[in-house]
């Protein structure tokens, strides 16, 4: 592969992540569109880079074949917008600024959060400025300027914490590449789209102007179908007598208690097609199984009242815990089965043994040593921001169990929309109970939910993604860390600025609902009611964590010992989130698919259908960027193509 760390590579990366930030920003906030930068696999960056690569690149070989970005210059573009586009949006990005500004804004003497909330948050987290917080949620009146000095000492604050967080990612996830890459093989599903998009022919003399993918019949149908079906409903939505092809139906069962949906997804289609077929399995089948004892147990009433917030398995306490127990040993599993590589990665940290680190982005010294002092340092900012010590630790134990959980199910699963069962604040205070908790820390906690709620996507999984792309790059591949990190650092200033810009020109009210009302007050509401109403360790919970524990636990012995054992891990883990609820038909209909395809076609019919299943996530990624584009011209909003 042609060298990938170029100047105009890196220049070109830059501007792309800030491109990212400005289509997220705007389709959710102005437009209300497709999301685009919302999930694992962002469908902004995917968009931008089949332009760049099939459009901009070509016309940019054929004037001078010099002219045009080679594979691994593009492949760098594509990691810098992925990453970027993991901060940009639920990620970071649009939950920041709400967040610390949503305490004075939505206090009212119905939620007590005067009471209760805000005498135990600590100023220097929050925007203090009473109008700064109002105008930014209900505009600006006509003349006034925004008052940038309001945001700096919050922000500065955040700031701080946010990139010492996620070069503490970055560590992790250079500590782990070669584990997952190399030892255990990972397919990393999710990786496949872009690197198709730029892999050039393997033939002497045939490398042309567009790349052999482009050139496929079958990756023309798959996109065809999907962005048709795409665009017929975006045309509905502008003109209701054009008919659309409904893609989700949904029945009510066990005494209309359960939803069970059917949903054609075509970016999970697409991606999971890559995914083992035990893996597939396993997570449909478990998801209906778990929708089986959820209908069994609300007919026969068994069900816990603990309130554990919003966010994973919520409104099913027993899930959320059960879920939890099992990524934790999950976790433990995995860093037991790597104890060679980490005794490795220990040795050539400490200097014990030379250790070649060679291929590594970031030698295991600097990845060891920046992952132990970054967590010390973020162990002190929780500490100061509120927390007990032990409760500052405990969260960061608790978070990074649950980030590494998702990442590894990303990069395994192939699962492009996913969050977790659970989230480490609501755990902390469930395990321990409010009651034993100050009021103070309980407060610390509910401002985590800045980065540590809303798990669609998150910079360890685009981080990790990224690090597969680059496999194979030629030369150093070391400087790839500043691209990273710098196109991170550049898209979190890019969108505050522009999400200021909107909030105070539109009032966020008027912009995305869920990032500027449910999300801001969710975190707060749960607070307060946990002060306020004090509550002991959840006895329950701990009993659903110790059975989530043991039932991973056995599923890794059996998996581990028994060739014949048919279930994987991953399903447990995330079949009963509500994500897999609306995916769980798609993933079964791949299932069936790949299972005829490889027992009748066999691996010739399998590599030969790859294009086809490639092209459907191309397809509807690209309708939505399309009409993206339409819609803001236009001034419509609510034209969402596609949501999951």
């Amino acid at each position: 592969m042609d060298k990938f760390l170029t100047k105009r590579a890196f220049i070109a990366g830059l501007l792309l992540s800030v491109l990212v930030a400005f289509v997220s920003q705007y389709s959710v906030n102005v437009t209300h569109s497709s999301y685009m930068a919302i999930d694992h696999m962002p469908a902004g960056a995917i968009f931008i880079f089949f332009i760049l690569v099939f459009l901009v690149n070509s016309f940019l070989k054929l004037i001078n074949r010099r002219l045009g970005f080679a594979q691994g210059e593009l492949l760098l573009i594509y990691i810098m917008m992925l990453v970027a586009s993991s901060v940009t949006e639920m990620g970071l990005g649009s939950q920041l600024l709400p967040i610390i500004s949503g305490p004075l804004y939505y206090a009212s003497p119905e939620n007590q959060w005067g009471s209760f909330l805000l005498p135990n948050v600590k100023k220097f987290l929050i925007v203090t400025d009473a109008n700064a917080s109002r105008y930014f949620f209900e505009g600006l009146p006509a003349g006034m300027k925004i008052p940038w000095s309001a945001w700096l000492s919050p922000l500065a604050v955040w700031l701080s914490f946010i990139f010492v967080l996620y070069y503490v990612m970055f560590c992790a996830a250079s500590i782990l590449r070669k584990q997952w890459m190399e030892r255990e093989r990972f397919v990393y599903p999710l990786t496949i789209l872009p690197r198709e998009m730029v892999k050039e022919s393997s033939e002497a003399g045939k490398q042309g102007r567009i790349a052999p993918f482009f050139k496929n019949p079958l990756m023309w149908l798959g996109f065809s179908i999907a962005f048709l079906l795409g665009t017929l409903a975006a045309l509905h939505f502008y003109f209701p007598m054009v008919p659309q092809v409904p893609l989700a139906q949904s029945v009510q069962i066990f005494r209309r208690t359960v939803n069970l949906a059917f949903r054609i997804s075509f970016p999970v289609i697409g991606f999971i097609y890559f995914v083992n077929l035990n893996v597939l399995f396993s997570i449909w089948f478990f998801n209906v199984l778990f929708k089986i004892i959820r209908g069994s147990f609300n007919i026969m009433g068994i069900a816990s009242a603990e309130n554990v917030g919003i966010y994973g398995c919520s409104g099913e306490p027993l899930f959320n815990h059960f879920g939890m127990g099992a990524m934790i040993v999950m976790v433990a599993y995995s860093l037991w089965i790597a104890r060679a590589h980490l005794k490795d990665v220990w040795h050539g940290a400490t200097g014990k043994r030379r250790v070649d680190d060679s291929g590594e982005i970031m030698s295991y010294k600097a990845a060891f040593w920046g992952l132990v002092f970054g967590s010390l340092f973020l162990t002190g900012w929780l500490t100061v921001s509120g927390m007990a010590w032990y409760v500052s630790l405990m969260f960061l134990v608790i978070a990074f169990v649950i980030w590494i959980t998702i990442t590894r199910v990303v990069c395994e699963g192939g699962v492009p929309t996913l969050v977790a069962t659970s989230i480490a604040s609501a755990q902390i205070v469930s395990s321990m109970g409010s009651a034993h908790l100050a009021p103070m820390t309980i407060a610390a906690l509910s401002m985590t939910y800045v980065y540590a709620a809303d798990l669609r996507t998150f910079p360890l999984s685009s981080i990790s993604m990224g690090l597969k792309v680059s496999e194979g790059m030629r030369g150093n591949r070391k400087p790839l860390v500043w691209a990273i990190m710098g196109a991170i650092v550049l898209n979190i200033i890019v969108t505050i600025i522009l999400q200021l810009k909107l909030g105070y020109k539109y009032g966020g009210i008027n912009l995305n609902d869920w990032y500027f009302r449910g999300n801001v007050t969710a975190p707060y509401n749960y607070a307060t009611e946990m002060i306020r109403y004090q509550t002991a360790p959840n006895a329950i919970g701990w009993i659903s964590k110790g059975i989530g524990a043991l039932t991973m636990g056995v599923f890794l012995f059996m998996r581990q010992n028994f060739l014949w054992w048919p279930f994987h891990p991953i399903g447990i883990v995330i079949a009963p989130v509500a994500w897999i609820d609306a995916l769980w038909f798609s993933i079964f209909l791949v299932w069936l698919v790949k299972s005829i395809i490889m027992r009748y076609g066999g691996a010739q019919v399998y590599d030969k259908l790859k294009p086809f299943f490639l092209g459907l996530p191309l397809g509807l990624y690209s309708a939505a960027g399309i009409w993206f584009i339409i819609d803001l011209f236009t001034g419509r909003t609510g034209n969402q193509v596609f949501w999951i």
